[in-house]
């Protein structure tokens, strides 16, 4: 469940069919949206998580000749695949240092290529999606691509994963109109929680939140866009 990001686009990729043309796009694609300037991307392994992931792999067959782009891509059921820069953003936000014992929680697994960057990132990477067809999807996806240690489950990501909490870090890939107590309660101590917060169809703003003790830490990271949190139905 994703997003874009309330920032100039950059010309679009236009990526010809062959394994060789990828990569270079996905190399344009990190120099020209990550590391152009104005855009804060300077964490190497997140450089190098996005450097890697082959995000064609994430997008429906008539989006592939935009999978590179600097915008999000409809994946079906009114969600998206988020912007490139924003996948980045929100990850480097996380400040993984990718330690044996570190979990990391994705809100919104989408067509799962935020969760194959974060495992490219760290080891333990769960991940929740309401959707049962994208879940369904993505989960097949990532054991295909060789991400098959990432966990996924259909759940309503209001809830969290309650089951592997607490977690050194949460990030929610769709915005709510309120931060979700659950995800608070699972976050360690000293833990980072990223999400978009604001009104459906509005600019909203992300939010990188630090649990410091029994204190919250709030700092604003700019304007964004995204789809609202899908939740379970009653």
């Amino acid at each position: 469940m994703k997003l874009c990001v309330v920032l100039p686009a950059l010309a679009v990729l236009i990526m010809p069919a062959f394994a060789a043309d990828y990569d270079r796009a996905r190399e344009s694609m990190v120099e020209t949206q990550l590391l152009s300037p104005g855009r804060d991307i300077s964490d190497p392994k997140t450089i190098q998580a996005m450097s890697k992931v082959p995000r064609h792999e994430f997008v429906p067959q008539k989006y592939l000749d935009q999978a590179y782009g600097d915008h999000p891509l409809p994946i079906g059921f009114g969600q998206t695949i988020s912007q490139p820069y924003i996948v980045a953003l929100m990850t480097q936000l996380l400040e993984l240092k990718g330690e044996e014992q570190e979990r990391v929680l994705e809100i919104g697994t989408g067509s799962g290529y935020q969760a194959a960057v974060l495992a490219e990132v760290t080891k333990q990477v769960y991940t929740v999606e309401v959707v049962p067809q994208l879940q369904k999807e993505a989960a097949e996806r990532l054991k295909r691509l060789g991400y098959d240690k990432v966990k996924t489950a259909r759940l309503d990501g209001y809830y969290g994963w309650e089951e592997h909490a607490p977690f050194d870090a949460i990030i929610v890939t769709a915005a709510a109109d309120h931060v979700p107590p659950p995800l608070i309660r699972q976050l360690k101590d000293g833990g980072r929680l990223v999400i978009p917060v604001g009104p459906q169809g509005a600019i909203q703003t992300l939010w990188l939140i630090k649990k410091q003790g029994e204190q919250l830490k709030w700092i604003n990271r700019g304007p964004v866009r995204f789809v609202p949190l899908v939740r379970q139905p009653e």
